[in-house]
């Protein structure tokens, strides 16, 4: 159950979790908050600090480090997002270590009416004797992704302290504002110079992922028309009226993310800001196959025509960009580094699994840009919210994971499964 690297981990998320590195998607600065370089900064200095090669920050915020080969092989990237989502609050996280837990409910000291239980999180089943992390109840704990980096940065010291085991060059990357899908600068691909990567954001143990959502971010402007209310009457237009119908006219059954299951799409509204005269609504539209994403853009780009008809005083406008696309497109030409993965996974005792990722990860856009790069689990649960929590044992696996990973791509991959 227990891994050499528990201690390390635990010691590692604790400390990283409490730097607060929430991204900020109305920030049109790069990163865009600048508390994650905090983080950053200090990873540098660790990673200095325990021998690893070409170390520095770049001027877009990626910390990027080497790992000199021991052995002949390809060169392997790792890489994990420092950002928290901005979904809820990530300031003054308080992280608390609950060793050996016993079953049951858990409960939060600065939140007392919260409640995790196995009926909320299943996995709890699995990790009864382990060790578990999670936040104090009003903050999430911001494992997504800082279990990544303290997984990568664990295997890099480990393997800088033990030369004696045999791999490739590895190219270390750890980047802002995944969470806002702007993970994965232009330049990073190059700056990596890897033959493939992996990311280090996924869930369940065994889990290794080379499908993904694609996805779209949509931005509803509606401008109404502004006059006293004192007066208003047959002249003024409320844009929080003509936003309201926006969402409702959306369809709801099996079209939003609480609707939906497995490889069904959705249209989330994620905000909305503004006040009578002008309102902002933002969207993410998801799906595996470019023809459904496509399809709810129509779907979105036609509720706003329709509502714009109805009040032809009003200005509505849809914007629609693309983010990340399906990472299986790419890797399914060719899946030497997911059959490597899953040999891996298999020398650390676990069954591999792969399953579509119900969103994405930088490893969708480096796909995408060129560097093949499948996800590995970190063990992270109920992300994104106040019951976040993680094993400290399942970080451990994926740690002996990625060692595998790296001797593996040196000695070859074995059968394939």
């Amino acid at each position: 159950m227990r891994t050499p690297f528990d201690t390390e981990l635990q010691d590692r998320l604790m400390r990283y979790a409490a730097i607060d590195t929430q991204s900020d998607e109305s920030s049109t600065s790069q990163p865009s908050t600048a508390c994650q370089l905090d983080l950053s900064r200090l990873l540098v200095t660790e990673l200095e600090g325990m021998g690893a090669s070409d170390v520095h920050l770049t001027d877009y915020g990626v910390v990027l480090a080497t790992v000199p080969a021991t052995a002949q092989g390809p060169v392997i990237g790792l890489c994990a997002h420092v950002d928290t989502a901005p979904q809820f609050n990530a300031t003054g996280v308080r992280p608390r270590l609950i060793k050996g837990y016993n079953g049951g409910d858990i409960t939060f000291p600065d939140a007392p009416e919260r409640r995790l239980g196995a009926d909320i999180s299943p996995h709890l089943n699995a990790c009864v004797g382990h060790d578990l992390i999670t936040a104090s109840g009003t903050t999430l704990l911001g494992g997504d992704d800082k279990a990544g980096v303290s997984i990568i940065m664990t295997a890099a010291r480990h393997l800088l302290a033990n030369p004696d085991i045999p791999h490739g060059e590895l190219r270390l990357a750890f980047t802002p504002d995944e969470e806002i899908g702007r993970g994965v600068d232009p330049r990073l691909p190059k700056d990596m110079a890897c033959d493939f990567a992996y990311t280090f954001d996924g869930s369940r143990p065994g889990e290794v992922e080379h499908e993904t959502f694609s996805g779209d971010r949509g931005i509803v402007t509606i401008k109404g028309v502004s006059i006293h209310p004192g007066w208003a009457k047959g002249k003024l237009v409320n844009a929080m009226h003509l936003a309201a119908r926006v969402i409702e006219t959306l369809p709801q059954k099996n079209m939003t993310p609480e609707t939906t299951k497995g490889t069904e799409g959705f249209i989330h509204a994620t905000d909305i800001s503004g006040d009578a005269a002008q309102v902002r609504l933002g969207f993410i539209l998801r799906d595996f196959e470019r023809e459904g994403l496509k399809k709810k853009g129509d779907i979105l780009r036609s509720v706003c025509e329709l509502v714009g008809l109805s009040e032809p005083r009003a200005e509505i406008t849809c914007e629609i960009t693309p983010q990340y696309r399906n990472m299986r497109y790419w890797l399914e030409k060719d899946m030497t580094p997911v059959h490597l993965a899953h040999t891996a996974l298999r020398d650390a005792g676990l069954e591999p699994r792969s399953v579509p990722i119900r969103g994405g990860t930088d490893g969708s856009r480096l796909t995408e840009m060129g560097v093949p790069c499948p996800n590995i689990f970190t063990g992270m649960q109920e992300i994104h919210g106040p019951l976040e929590w993680i094993s400290v044992q399942d970080m451990g696996k994926a740690a002996e994971v990625a060692i595998y990973l790296v001797q593996r791509a040196v000695a070859g991959p074995g059968p394939r499964g």
